[in-house]
């Protein structure tokens, strides 16, 4: 089996320090801010980063996932579902992608809006959020099933 070293990039400072206070499910905001300060040697690399309003921030769940599991009952749904049509932390590879508003930097500092992971998660990259998809052409599959059946109640 083929294995990757990877090391952080930087660290979430977040309000978070327990995943019971992130908000899940349907109609949660992740409205939250706080700080990705990212490790000296990086600094140079957030050059031009102030021209972008979004970033997605590629994360590691350290420590705190349950392991893997292949199927999931999510907490916007009663029903299991394949663990990759899902947001669960029990993944294969621990790894958490999130899109954030960036709200201000200040040297290795970039202050930014929507967290919804722990203080000290340990983040390996971020990267400019450009999508071309209108949000009409999107799919959110069973997600959208599932809200619809809670609407019905």
């Amino acid at each position: 089996m083929t294995t990757f070293n990877m090391r952080p990039i930087g660290f979430i400072h977040s309000p978070y320090t327990d995943t019971k206070q992130i908000p899940k499910g349907s109609g949660a905001k992740h409205e939250v801010e706080g700080v990705l300060e990212i490790e000296p040697e990086f600094e140079s690399g957030l050059m031009d980063v102030e021209g972008f309003s979004h970033f997605y921030v590629i994360w590691v769940f350290h420590n705190r996932s349950d392991g893997y599991v292949d199927r999931v009952s999510p907490p916007t749904d009663d029903r299991p579902h394949g663990v990759f049509a899902t947001r669960s932390p029990t993944r294969p590879n621990p790894i958490g992608l999130t899109v954030v508003e960036l709200l201000g930097r200040e040297g290795r500092k970039l202050r930014i809006k929507g967290l919804d992971m722990l203080d000290g998660t340990p983040v390996l990259d971020i990267k400019p959020y450009m999508s071309s998809l209108p949000p009409e052409s999107l799919k959110l599959g069973w997600y959208a099933e599932a809200q619809a059946r809670r609407d019905k109640k």
